[in-house]
């Protein structure tokens, strides 16, 4: 064991009587799900069943739409494997809860210290644990490797910023991820940073989401709200938004006075804080979460509720993406908006997303706007969607997935009565 390791697992162990009160106060602010703190602590969990399970784990909502993805394909090639997704947001967790098929069972991810991490693996015993991205949790990792389970690291993303803080504890690095099972990285330049840190070569498969299907919208809704409150007007819609982005992007369609205007924060906890800015400019808005009924009379829709974004991106004719001009988020997934052909417009920090974007830039499905003045411009004159680009794009979309799915599948053992046949 490392001295970083070591270190680690002590303060972790120390840490743990303080736990309870942080995560309390974390549920007083709305943070976390006061009848689920029990899952934290992976204390009264649901029953496990008998045969082979894959857990899965993702930190928020984008990692999680992932593995929902990959889960269902798993589903398809193994029946009869029981699937865990375990997440660490309330948006995720009422994602999953919406989303997740029969088969499954979500819980709550448990804090990372040691008797937590036994009891959770102790008490699920997983044949597989596969990681999502950039998730490490050294307790997590060390019990499932003590108990057998093998492990992979999928659709891994790393910044510069994150290799430059593994780098110092090298060593601990290559004791928790240099002796999983299967490491496959979203992008060649992770790929490079997960070589240079590990010693040895990386395989690059590339981006997941891209295996995603675009969301889904009602129906009536869709034809209700495009009724009443689009109402013939333009429709821009800021999707994924972060602080500070809801400001920019009333700046930009200020002098569109004729348009519909969407809101869609990442953080639908944070409709309050919209709301207010939003009467602070004296625009008239309906609020989804609350039940209002938008009108031609409304200048903004604040849709800050989760599983919608079908809906609000169907009724758009432009994109402004959130996360770009966020400090520290790196951007979000541009292949939503993309697949359902609305042209999209995001800021220049999307480091998470660099190699998809340049690829999108390149292919005209994507521009970088820099401030409220650039955005103007590109909602004025948007990127022009052409069916060609996204065919293109979509022809490839499966191939990442289908590249894990080799990976994983052997990693996988088969239930007693398998029904899947030869082959997947």
């Amino acid at each position: 064991m490392t001295p970083a390791l070591f270190a680690y697992r002590l303060a972790t162990r120390l840490a743990t009587p303080l736990l309870g009160f942080a995560l309390n106060a974390r549920a007083s602010k709305g943070k976390e799900d006061i009848l689920r703190l029990n899952e934290r602590f992976a204390q009264r969990l649901p029953p496990r069943r008998p045969g082979p399970l894959v857990w899965l784990h993702g930190a928020s909502v984008g990692e999680s739409r992932v593995l929902l993805e990959l889960g269902r394909r798993l589903i398809i090639a193994r029946p009869g494997v029981m699937l865990l997704f375990t997440s660490q947001t309330l948006t995720s967790a009422r994602l999953m809860g919406k989303e997740i098929s029969e088969s499954a069972v979500h819980v709550m991810a448990p804090v990372d210290t040691p008797m937590a991490a036994r009891r959770f693996i102790q008490h699920w015993r997983p044949d597989l644990c596969i990681f999502a991205e950039g998730e490490i949790w050294p307790n997590l990792i060390l019990e499932a490797e003590k108990a057998g389970a093998r492990r992979a690291l999928v659709n891994a993303r790393m910044t510069d910023r994150s290799a430059e803080g593994w780098a110092r504890v090298k060593g601990l690095f290559r004791t928790l991820i240099g002796r999983f099972d299967v490491i496959l990285a979203a992008d060649p330049e992770t790929g490079a940073r997960l070589e240079r840190l590990l010693g040895r070569a990386v395989r690059v498969t590339g981006n997941l989401k891209s295996a995603q299907p675009p969301p889904d919208a009602n129906p009536v809704d869709l034809a209700r709200i495009s009724a009443t409150f689009v109402n013939g007007r333009r429709c821009f819609v800021a999707a994924s938004t972060h602080p500070d982005e809801e400001e920019l992007f009333l700046d930009a369609t200020d002098r569109f006075t004729d348009s519909a205007l969407i809101i869609v924060p990442r953080h639908p906890e944070r409709g309050d804080e919209i709301a207010d800015l939003l009467k602070s400019r004296r625009l008239p808005f309906a609020r989804r979460s609350k039940g209002d009924v938008p009108s031609p009379r409304d200048r903004v829709l604040l849709a800050d509720t989760m599983g919608e974004m079908g809906l609000w991106l169907r009724l758009a004719n432009v994109v402004y993406l959130g996360g770009g001009h966020a400090a520290d988020v790196g951007g979000h997934n541009p292949l939503e908006p993309v697949r359902l052909r609305k042209p999209v417009l995001t800021g220049p920090s999307v480091f998470n997303f660099a190699s998809m974007m340049a690829d999108l830039e390149a292919r005209g499905l994507v521009r970088t706007v820099i401030d409220s003045g650039d955005l103007a411009a590109g909602l004025a004159d948007p990127p022009t969607v052409s069916e060609a680009a996204v065919a293109a794009l979509e022809a490839d979309a499966d191939a990442p997935m289908n590249a894990t799915l080799d990976a994983l599948l052997p990693l996988i053992p088969k239930p007693l009565l398998d029904t899947s046949g030869p082959g997947r």
